[in-house]
Order: structure tokens, then C-alpha cells, then sequence
């Protein structure tokens, strides 16, 4: 008889085993999916909220600060969720996050002035998309020794479906529904079924008596330390990776490489309809880059833990600034697509390298700790430009002001690249030494 085992230790489909890191996989990318969605695909609302027929009139500025509030709360509180990830576990902040996407959502929907959107867009949901965007990441990275690419790349092809799916309900549906329904849809029925999908995510294997996939047989099932000990561990991993110049470096692709795409992010379809594509052909460019992305945020951790991280940056950060020379000096709707194609492939190197990068260059560490320091680069970046881009297109009046901004933010991105160490050794392999003993994990003893 066909027999199906779902105990999470002993998860077996007929005779055949299965690692449970698998199933997080599986969650990380269905929470992923949900709650990263409304960062970017809102952009495709830029329009309806400057046009004074809305009922709104804002200017692009003040737009773009709604977005950019999302991306400042999730630099400035992207450590401490690191932190608290690695001291009290993944889960219980998952729960709060989930509250505050539901709460955010619904409270977006029926915003009548521009503080409400700052608020309930930029603040609730920044809290809320920053939880499941640091911890999913380093919730999974705790789940595996080997494969670990083919789990981050799964992870975010499926953040980028996320992103569809919204533009898709935006594209089919606003003229119906308004926009109330549009963020309660994906707010009520995505948050419901985050909150049962969070029952399911265990912190790390040991919680169902297993180890990370690949970790050798003989290796202590023990559960890594939590509170004080976790702690002690993660300042001082800290310190000695801040002695590196790959730990600043790292924070700096971050930073230059969002700065450079989420002015295309927020102000892509704006630029194209200020250049006479229609709101539909627009949405379709926008969409055509989402669509991209999902394909390259899930190929390439695969080919950063193949080739390593370096040569993946390179290369994307190249297509993520030189075809902005493209929609610069081309305005037809064909230029418009080819650019979407290309810049989506190499924004969508940036961020799913890093956890790839991070166990490339240090190794098994406090990962919600590290991570959570990059992500200051990340919130910064993607903050600071383009609410700069959108004031100064206000002030302006062209739309050349923030691409030329992405094109030079782009290369900074690709230079901080060129300056990485081969990613091909760990960079402080015995900074377990530092440690008390109780400190230390088994393999280093």
C-alpha cells in the first residue's frame, strides 16, 4: 500500500525520504510570495495616485516617499530583527509580522490622505515586509549544508511570482474592484494563510530531530544556542567580520545596487507613460521585467554557489546599468520591453546572492545577524532614491534626471563588485576561537 509519512523527522512519500528543509522551502516561498509582493507591484498605482481625478493629486515626490518609507524602516530595523531571529527564534516574529501585513493591508485600502499612506504603506507594511524578508532568508539558510541554491533560488522565483500575481489584480481588476479590494484581497485571504502556514515553519532542524541537509551523519543533533549564548556568539562574529573589507563591501553592492534599481522599481510605468505608452502597455513593461526576475532570482543563487558570488554580481550589476542607456535615448514601447528584459535579469542577481555570498565568504555564522547588517545597505538604498528621483523630476520636469541617477547608482554597484575577494574561501574560518567554550558549536570543538 502507498503510504505517506508527514512526521516532519521521518517525512517519506512511499518509499522515498524526504528532508523537511524542503517543506521550508516550500513555506518561505509561499509567505515570500504573499508579502513581498505589495513593495513593488503598488508601483503600478503611481499614476492613479497622481492623477488629481483620483481623488488624490499627489506629486511624485511625495509618492515616492510613501515607497521609500518602506525601504528607511527596513534599514534601520533590519538588525534588530537579525538579532532577534537568532536569539529567540523565527517563528514568534513571523506571528507579528503576519498581524501587522493583515493590519497594514486593510488599513491601505481605505487611505484617504497622504500621512494614512505614509503610515499604514510605508511604516505598518515596512515592519511587517521587512519581518518576512530577513528571517524567511535566514530561516532557510539554517535548514541546509548543501543545495542551498537550489532552496534560496526557489525562494525567490517565488517572491517574484508574488509580484504578478499583484500587477495581474491590479491590471484586471482595479477598474472594478477600486482600490480598497485590491490590497484586501491579497491582505485577508494572503494573511490567513500565512498565519497557517507559520504553524508549520520550525526555527532550525533540531526542533524535529534533524540536521541541516548535507551535514555529515555523525554530527550532534543540538540545537544552536539561543538568548545570552546567542548573543555572546553573534557580537562577536560581528566584530571580526567588521574587520573585513568584504563586510563593508557587501552592505555597499547592497546600497548602490538598490538605489540604482528601485528608481526604475517605483518609477517605471510613470516614465513610460510620461513618454506616451499607454497605462496598460506600461504595466506590461513593468511586468515583463517581474516576469524576468522570477526567472533570474531563481537561477542565480544555482549559478553563485557554482561559480561563486563575485562573477554573478559582475555580471548582473553590468545588465543592471547599461540598458537604462536604452529607454534614455529610445522611446517606443519595443525599447521599453527589450530594457524591462534585460534590466530584470540584473536586478535580479542582486539580492538572492546574498545568502550565497554570505556562507561563500564566512561560513556557518549568526545569519539573521549578518544579514540583517546588509539589509542597511538594502533599506537605504532603496529609500533614499527615489523619493531624491521623484522630487527632482517634480523640480525638473524630465524624467532623464532619475534614470541618469540609476545609471551611476548602477555602477557603483558593479564597481563595489569588481572589488570582492574571490568568493572561493571563507574569509575568517576560526572565529569560533574567540569564543568561550559554551559558546562554540560542535563542529568547532
Amino acid at each position: 500500500m502507498f503510504k505517506v509519512d508527514l512526521r516532519p523527522a521521518n517525512l517519506a512519500v512511499g518509499s522515498r525520504k524526504i528532508h523537511y528543509g524542503w517543506v521550508i522551502v516550500a513555506l518561505a516561498s509561499t509567505m515570500g510570495c504573499i508579502t513581498s509582493s505589495v513593495r513593488f507591484a503598488a508601483a503600478a498605482l503611481v499614476p492613479y495616485l497622481r492623477d488629481s481625478a483620483s481623488g488624490f493629486g499627489w506629486s511624485y515626490g511625495a509618492i515616492s516617499l510613501g515607497f521609500s518609507l518602506q525601504w528607511f524602516v527596513l534599514g534601520v530595523v533590519s538588525p534588530y530583527i537579525g538579532s532577534l531571529g537568532d536569539r529567540y527564534g523565527v517563528r514568534r516574529l513571523l506571528y507579528l509580522g503576519a498581524f501587522l501585513f493583515i493590519a497594514g493591508m486593510l488599513l491601505t485600502g481605505i487611505m484617504t490622505s497622504l500621512w494614512q499612506f505614509y503610515l499604514f504603506f510605508g511604516v505598518m507594511l515596512g515592519i511587517a515586509t521587512t519581518i518576512f524578508s530577513i528571517l524567511l532568508i535566514t530561516g532557510v539558510t539554517l535548514w541546509f549544508r548543501k543545495h542551498l541554491g537550489v532552496a534560496m533560488g526557489a525562494v525567490g522565483s517565488f517572491q517574484g511570482m508574488g509580484t504578478i500575481g499583484f500587477l495581474f489584480l491590479i491590471a484586471v481588476a482595479f477598474d472594478l474592484l477600486g482600490m480598497k479590494w485590491i490590497f484586501w484581497i491579497p491582505g485577508i485571504v494572503g494573511g490567513a494563510l500565512i498565519l497557517l502556514l507559520i504553524k508549520f515553519f520550525y526555527n532550525e532542524p533540531a526542533d524535529v530531530g534533524l540536521r541541516p541537509l548535507g551535514a555529515p551523519e555523525g554530527e550532534p543533533i543540538n540545537r544552536p544556542q539561543k538568548d545570552e549564548l546567542a548573543k555572546i556568539r553573534a557580537r562577536v562574529f560581528l566584530q571580526q567580520a567588521q574587520r573585513t573589507s568584504t563586510f563593508w563591501n557587501l552592505i555597499g553592492i547592497h546600497f548602490w545596487g538598490c538605489m540604482g534599481h528601485n528608481i526604475i522599481n517605483v518609477l517605471l510605468v510613470a516614465i513610460a507613460v510620461d513618454r506616451g505608452l499607454s497605462l496598460g502597455v506600461a504595466a506590461g513593461v513593468l511586468a515583463t521585467q517581474q516576469v524576468t526576475g522570477v526567472f533570474a532570482r531563481g537561477a542565480v543563487p544555482i549559478i553563485a554557489d557554482r561559480v561563486g558570488s563575485k562573477i554573478v554580481w559582475v555580471v548582473g550589476m553590468s545588465l543592471q546599468a547599461l540598458p537604462l542607456l536604452i529607454i534614455l535615448f529610445v522611446h517606443d514601447a519595443w525599447a521599453f520591453y527589450l530594457f524591462a528584459f534585460l534590466f530584470g535579469i540584473g536586478q535580479g542577481s542582486e539580492v538572492p546572492t546574498f545568502p550565497i555570498a554570505n556562507r561563500q565568504y564566512f561560513g556557518n555564522v549568526p545569519q539573521g545577524s549578518l544579514y540583517g547588517w546588509q539589509n542597511i545597505g538594502n533599506g537605504l538604498g532603496m529609500g533614499l532614491a527615489p523619493v531624491v528621483a521623484g522630487f527632482l523630476w517634480d523640480i525638473t520636469g524630465t524624467y532623464a534626471v532619475p534614470l541618469s541617477m540609476a545609471l551611476g547608482f548602477s555602477l557603483m554597484a558593479l564597481i563595489s563588485a569588481l572589488l570582492l575577494p574571490s568568493s572561493s574561501r571563507n574569509l575568517i574560518p576560526n572565529w569560533e576561537e574567540s569564543l568561550p567554550l559554551e559558546a562554540r558549536s560542535p563542529a568547532s570543538l
